[in-house]
């Protein structure tokens, strides 16, 4: 065999990862690098209520463990197991859904995500993504090659989706809407009539509306509504999972609900069928977990609930204590959303922060915001001490570099 002496030519990766960022796990590179200076870092950055005194509940544990050992460990049906199926039915009835064309178990939400823009978009068209929004929404859109179309959350009003906004940015390509409620990263739960609004905009355009209701049961303050409990008319995927609301983010368990007028939904729900029938499945045995959670004993939330107000207080409380620092009040999930009055670059003071304090937050500019400002997403699951300790840290930090 020759081996010819050829100049070594690096193997690129694909145009399309160009645009692909996520910034909460982007920065825990440099957060490890910080630790292997030895500095202890507080890791504020990922919504892992199973890093915290969070646990997931025992019964569910149970479920899959007595799965493994009766040999669920194969292949499943590429839609999900007959009695998780039927139990993600029965919670979306009773959840006030209605015209349920198809429901399917994914390697948690994001490869429900993955799957329902695949089967969407064309070359040229977009789906509309909240701005500030989860980072996993347009990392999907930047990888299939598609450019972000993003609608505006307006702070001075609580964070709502700005109407008027995504009419304005609707065009010919556009075939859906993302809805975070509640929201990642603000925290916010939307209105009665915020939700009425987004329907309103649907029907008038035939948009898909993505429901991502992850966080619904993790509710500190009001009322989390069922986007498509109000649109029965209009084509919906409601997204949910084991991951926030029932506490097992390593499990990877996800759903989508696919609900709206037959004629409709139907050939969209064909092409997820077909995309899902490649993948072969999601994980078996986990999916065993889903009966259990959505029909067993709810106990965790109550006690997770009341953990969370208590630590979303400690965080308001410094919010509106600190110079230089707002914040709107969120009422679900585990995030927080400040606003700093500083010069630099939020990236920068983040960045700065966790070399200096070992506070590790994620800057706004990951998620999306409004020209000119600047904000970071806190995760407040540490307990109460923690959390006034690293506060404490960023007050100090913020003393120091702006007088």
């Amino acid at each position: 065999m020759t081996i010819l002496n050829k100049v070594a030519v690096p193997i690129l990766p694909s145009s399309r990862i160009e645009g692909v960022r996520y910034a909460i796990r982007d920065l825990s590179v440099l957060a490890d690098q910080v630790v292997q200076q030895g500095k202890k870092v507080l890791r504020l950055n990922i919504g892992d209520p199973a890093r915290f005194d969070f646990p997931t509940p025992p019964h569910m544990i149970a479920a899959v463990e007595k799965a493994m050992r009766d040999g669920r460990n194969g292949y499943a049906h590429s839609l999900g197991v007959p009695e998780a199926l039927e139990a993600i039915r029965g919670e979306a009835e009773r959840n006030g859904i209605s015209n349920i064309m198809e429901l399917f178990v994914t390697n948690g939400v994001s490869e429900a995500v993955d799957v329902c823009f695949t089967v969407l978009l064309d070359v040229g068209q977009n789906v509309l993504c909240p701005s500030p929004e989860y980072p996993l929404y347009t990392a999907v859109v930047a990888k299939a090659g598609l450019t972000t179309n993003s609608y505006r959350l307006d702070e001075a009003h609580g964070w709502a989706p700005d109407l008027d906004d995504i009419r304005r940015k609707i065009n010919a390509g556009t075939r859906g809407i993302v809805l975070i409620n509640p929201n990642n990263p603000t925290g916010v739960v939307y209105s009665r009539r915020t939700l009425e609004g987004i329907a309103d905009i649907a029907r008038e355009h035939n948009l898909v509306v993505f429901a991502d209701e992850s966080y619904s049961k993790l509710v500190l303050d009001g009322e989390h509504i069922p986007f498509a409990s109000l649109a029965p008319d209009v084509a919906v995927i409601t997204l949910g999972g084991l991951s926030k609301n029932y506490l097992a983010p390593g499990w990877r368990i996800g759903w989508g609900i696919a609900s709206g007028p037959e004629p409709i939904v139907q050939p969209y729900v064909e092409g997820i069928n077909k995309l899902l029938r490649s993948r072969l499945c999601a994980n078996q045995p986990m999916m065993y977990a889903i009966k259990p959670a959505l029909e067993g004993p709810q106990d965790h939330l109550a006690d997770a609930c009341a953990k969370l107000r208590r630590r979303r207080d400690v965080t308001m409380h410094w919010a509106e204590s600190t110079p230089r620092v707002s914040c709107v009040r969120p009422d679900g999930g585990f995030y927080a959303f400040p606003r700093i009055d500083i010069p630099d670059p939020d990236e920068d003071f983040v960045k700065h922060l966790l070399r200096e304090k070992g506070v590790l937050v994620v800057h706004g500019s990951g998620f999306g915001q409004d020209p000119g400002t600047r904000h970071f997403r806190i995760v407040f699951l540490p307990n109460e001490a923690t959390l006034t300790n690293a506060y404490a840290a960023i007050s100090e930090f913020l003393r120091e570099q702006y007088p």
